[in-house]
């Protein structure tokens, strides 16, 4: 990505409304349907800034990986330990069958190769071991935001479905997210496409808003994997390792 939206995720990652509430909506995924076991091995690939770490901590020991060397000395600093300098889908630093949970949040659309990447993942995962997975949806929604953050695509639900299905993963869970919030974040693109705009759309909105949004956002905490939602501006997978493969 551009070092400025590195520089705007690390200014904003405790406090924009979309950092605060896709955290919480995370966390009950992996409380609710990975269920990860006591002190779990955990590797976040392409931490970013580190905003997510503290969060997974909560389920075991995380190990990180991340490119961006400015990126990554501010997550290092956060986890408290050294972060990997790791590219998908080379993963060959880190042990096969190695961990019972690995986060790939909002890093997929990134990679060039996405299937290898996949694959590459499933590899160090233990039997049964899950991977969270979230990208962004709908290719008619590109825009500057994704020229910006440097996205090679965005996801259809089939497609997702599929590229787990060919690297042999089974899925516990596959939804839209960003739902209650979709028409809102669908116009501001669509008017960004007719106005030109060339920047990504990830500022801070007045604290006001910044709050109504997120009390909105993370209202799907609640429903996400309870209730079939129609679309989103994301997708959020749990793919499962079979236990006999």
């Amino acid at each position: 990505m551009e070092a400025q939206v590195y520089q705007r995720m690390a200014e904003l990652d405790s406090s924009h409304w979309w950092f605060v509430a896709r955290r919480q909506i995370l966390e009950e995924i992996i409380k609710r349907i990975v269920q990860p076991p006591p002190n779990a091995q955990i590797l976040e690939i392409g931490c970013g800034t580190g905003h997510n770490l503290e969060m997974l901590s909560r389920f075991g020991r995380v190990t990180a990986t991340e490119l961006d060397p400015d990126a990554r000395a501010l997550a290092t600093k956060r986890l408290g330990r050294e972060v990997q300098p790791t590219a998908l889908p080379d993963l060959s630093a880190f042990p096969e069958r190695g961990f019972d949970l690995i986060a790939l949040l909002d890093v997929l659309e990134h990679v060039a190769d996405d299937h290898s990447a996949l694959k590459a993942i499933w590899a160090r995962l233990k039997p049964g071991g899950r991977l969270i997975l979230t990208v962004p949806a709908n290719p008619w929604m590109w825009s500057a935001h994704d020229v910006a953050h440097h996205h090679h695509r965005r996801y259809r639900r089939a497609q997702l479905e599929r590229l787990a299905g060919d690297a042999h993963y089974e899925i516990d869970l596959l939804s839209p997210f960003n739902t209650i919030l979709f028409p809102l974040i669908a116009a501001a693109r669509g008017a960004g496409k007719i106005l030109g705009r060339e920047s990504a759309d990830d500022s801070m909105p007045p604290e006001a808003v910044n709050s109504l949004l997120r009390r909105l956002f993370a209202l799907e905490s609640r429903l996400v994997g309870r209730i079939p939602l129609p679309f989103g501006v994301s997708l959020v997978a749990v793919l499962r390792r079979p236990e006999s493969i």
